[in-house]
């Protein structure tokens, strides 16, 4: 699952600690999302569209199952 969150969160200016706190998670978690190594479940992935006042498809992208 492919996600803008790094690039969202810089453009708010916010720490991924801050980001973290936003969301009740660690900042760990935070950097495991942006990094593609963690797809969050759904009411994490809820969340954190709501910290940034944008869909989840707007955010979390599936690869084209066609050139993945």
């Amino acid at each position: 699952m492919r996600n803008d969150v790094r690039a969202r969160r810089a453009a708010l200016g916010w720490s991924q600690a801050d980001l973290a706190a936003r969301l009740g998670v660690s900042r760990q978690t935070v950097n495991a999302i942006e990094n593609g190594r963690y797809d969050p479940a759904l009411p994490l992935a809820f969340r954190i569209a709501a910290c940034f006042d944008a869909p989840i498809e707007a955010i979390f992208t599936a690869p084209d199952p066609l050139t993945a």
